[in-house]
């Protein structure tokens, strides 16, 4: 169950930030905006509640081997964005709402 709402938030991540998903998301690309999607894609899933270590399991199974403290450190990035900048915040709130539609 847990896999497929990391499924949909996969397509509403990268539909938002215009980035292919096999080719930039779950790639060692550094780009500011792949990054940022990831971090993404970890808070919302770390916000369901799911824990680290299946967000971290999903990675890898995609193919993209990430430490559980990189996922923690990427959580608290997009948790301090939220908490300080109103348009951070619409972003996640938008995500959440197309998830929930979908």
């Amino acid at each position: 169950m847990k896999q497929e709402i990391f499924e949909s938030y996969i397509g509403t991540v990268c539909e938002r930030f215009s980035i292919k998903e096999s080719k930039e998301l779950f790639t060692k690309n550094k780009r500011r905006d792949v990054v940022d999607a990831r971090h993404v894609l970890y808070y919302m899933c770390h916000k369901r509640p799911m824990r680290i270590r299946y967000i971290q399991q999903y990675m890898l199974d995609k193919g993209y081997d990430i430490s559980h403290s990189s996922i923690i450190h990427g959580i608290k990035q997009v948790t301090r964005f939220v908490e300080n900048d109103n348009d951070y915040r619409a972003l996640i709130q938008e995500l959440e709402s197309n998830v929930l539609q979908s």
